[in-house]
């Protein structure tokens, strides 16, 4: 679910604007699973561009009140939601905490970084959502941690069914600031891409493990 589709829209066109978002399906990426992919996403490039970064850490912060109420703390997924979340956290007055992708294999051994206590209500903040791997880690970790997991909010997601599936299992909702479908609609309309191409970024996602293979 997008939180807000005229601010979807706006990140989306923020996104390509300044290549966070790069998309060649006459020249695809290969991904670290081995898919061929037409698009590439760096969300981290947003907090060079202090307009950019603005405009989301409100976004971010105005879904969380809407969609999850006020909650005890907000927690980054390592790397890309650690920014975006101690940035949340800031705009809400409230504590931040953390999640590795797992526990160190040194000193105390946390997985989970920063004060919290069992029980408190904790919103998740992440900065894209492929399969929803990594996020379900985190949801996981803070679960045993007895920590009250509300739902998680991303910047992007491809939209994939089995992202959906995963966070189905946890029990956990999420919503994005913006999505795949919504980000082509923006290329389209502002000429990053033609509507020849549109048919192959349209394929891509229906089934993006055999695209082109």
């Amino acid at each position: 679910m997008i939180f807000n589709k005229d601010k979807a829209l706006k990140v989306a066109e923020f996104l390509l604007q300044i290549k966070a978002i790069k998309l060649q399906p006459k020249n695809p990426y290969k991904w670290a699973s081995g898919w061929n992919s037409p698009i590439y996403c760096d969300n981290r490039i947003t907090l060079s561009y202090p307009n950019i970064r603005t405009f989301i850490r409100q976004s971010y912060s105005e879904a969380v009140l809407e969609y999850f109420g006020k909650p005890d703390v907000i927690a980054g997924v390592a790397t890309g939601g650690l920014a975006q979340g101690a940035l949340v956290a800031q705009e809400l007055g409230l504590p931040f905490i953390y999640v590795r992708s797992e526990a160190k294999s040194h000193g105390m051994g946390n997985q989970i970084e920063g004060a919290f206590e069992k029980g408190q209500k904790v919103v998740v903040i992440e900065d894209l959502i492929s399969t929803g791997g990594s996020s379900i880690k985190a949801i996981e970790a803070l679960q045993e941690a007895e920590l009250d997991v509300k739902g998680l909010i991303a910047i992007f997601s491809y939209g994939f069914k089995v992202a959906e599936e995963n966070f189905q299992k946890v029990n956990c909702p999420f919503i994005t600031l913006t999505n795949y479908d919504l980000m082509i609609e923006s290329a389209l309309n502002k000429d990053y891409v033609t509507e020849a191409d549109m048919n192959s970024l349209r394929e891509w996602k229906e089934d993006p493990a055999n695209w082109l293979k």
